[in-house]
């Protein structure tokens, strides 16, 4: 089926009641048959509900959902985006390994990736997302992931996927893609040959900053990559954790069911069932939602790049932009709601982002109601100034969510804001 009809309709069957919106099932806990259902499901004789730090029903038909719609082949929900991120980092290392990271990304991701995993011993190196070519030379045979965004933010840098994919595969490391800027209706990283996409799905799936949430997504070529590699021996060998469990002799995708069976029992960063009903709701009008916010960015981003006052726009769909290329490569029907713009001053910076009366000064992205916030002194203050420098985010830079409301009065609040 069409990825739209997916969206509203995979992964639910519905109940004796016939309910046509997914139950809430807010249990922590399920009864068994008796005692050896019960243990038949912890050995993996049979899957079915335990626990919901584990699964939960209502969290299973977002994930069946929601990997279906990114084109996995299964998915696992978390409490939130940074959640999804750290999940899958832990889940391929452990001490004495290394990460790359690109050097366009989310500040939390950021400063996971470069201070916090460090007190676990996981290092971090860097690349140009834009322009790989040293990629290769930064990987040794600890080198256990690659993390980029296939949209940046909020420099909305577009990842040059070819060459990262190649040379991933080269040497069969993993790859992980946050999709949350692009979401999976403008970007299909999957498609592109990359391992896993993790999201914030309390971003635009969710599309009214309701809730917070995460997911993380395996596609097909993960399993290869696992499958007998020496960098990833702990999947292919006994989990003395789990009574000598080896992961890639699993028939479940042995990336996700890791995640399941080691890190949210271990670490229990779960997804609130209430919380995946959201965004189930949220997903069901996302690839409406996301082409009328792509529609108002790219509107925004004109009018700002012919306003007298206006440095620079960041926009990848814009005809002058660096990004332009990539964009019309890798992404489609869109660029996401984001966009970013570079004043005369830090002080004019903070001028604008106070002076707009219908976008609010708020820190998320993706809600259907316009956000307008300053970088460098919110969601990136904790990077150094070399840090937000190759971030590409100067102390001048304003960074604006585009919303669904009449483009004609965000332009004008933002014409009056600029005066």
């Amino acid at each position: 089926m069409n990825t739209q009809t997916d969206a509203i309709h995979f992964g639910y069957e519905k109940d004796s009641q016939g309910t046509m919106a997914v139950p809430i099932y807010m249990s922590t806990a399920y009864e068994f048959r008796d005692s050896k259902h019960a243990a038949d499901l912890f050995a993996l004789k049979e899957l079915g509900n335990i626990y919901t730090r584990l699964m939960n029903p209502t969290n299973a038909v977002f994930e069946k959902r929601f990997a279906q719609v990114e084109g996995g082949i299964a998915a696992i929900a978390t409490a939130s985006g940074m959640s999804a991120i750290f999940s899958t980092i832990v889940n391929l290392c452990e001490a004495g390994d290394n990460i790359l990271v690109a050097n366009a990304v989310y500040g939390g991701t950021s400063t996971l990736t470069s201070h916090t995993i460090k007190r676990m011993g996981i290092t971090t190196k860097n690349f140009d997302v834009t322009n790989p070519g040293n990629l290769e030379e930064l990987i040794d045979e600890k080198t256990k992931l690659i993390i980029f965004e296939s949209l940046s933010n909020p420099a909305l840098e577009v990842a040059e996927f070819e060459t990262i994919v190649n040379i991933a595969n080269k040497h069969n490391i993993i790859t992980c893609v946050d999709n949350t800027v692009a979401t999976s209706f403008l970007c299909r990283p999957l498609d592109l040959g990359c391992d896993i996409v993790v999201h914030s799905t309390s971003k635009y799936t969710g599309g009214q900053g309701l809730a917070l949430g995460g997911i993380i997504v395996e596609g097909e070529l993960c399993e290869a990559k696992i499958k007998g590699n020496s960098r990833y021996a702990h999947f292919n060998e006994p989990d003395e954790s789990y009574h000598g469990l080896v992961y890639a002799d699993l028939p479940f995708p042995s990336f996700i069911m890791r995640i399941l069976l080691c890190v949210l029992r271990d670490l229990g960063a779960t997804a609130s069932p209430f919380n995946s009903w959201l965004m189930i709701q949220g997903l069901e009008t996302l690839s409406l939602r996301i082409k009328e916010h792509s529609k108002n960015a790219l509107a925004i981003a004109k009018f700002l790049d012919n306003h007298p006052k206006v440095k620079k726009v960041n926009y990848p769909l814009l005809n002058n932009d660096k990004n332009f290329q990539r964009a019309n490569k890798y992404l489609n029907n869109g660029a996401s709601g984001l966009l970013s713009f570079e004043l005369e001053s830090y002080e004019k910076a903070l001028s604008v982002t106070d002076s707009t009366e219908l976008f609010s000064v708020v820190v998320n992205i993706g809600d259907s109601k316009s956000l307008i916030v300053h970088p460098a002194s919110t969601t990136h203050q904790q990077l150094n100034n070399e840090e937000l420098k190759a971030c590409g985010i100067s102390d001048s830079l304003v960074r604006i969510s585009a919303g669904i409301e009449s483009i004609d009065d965000l332009i004008e609040d933002l014409t009056k804001a600029l005066n």
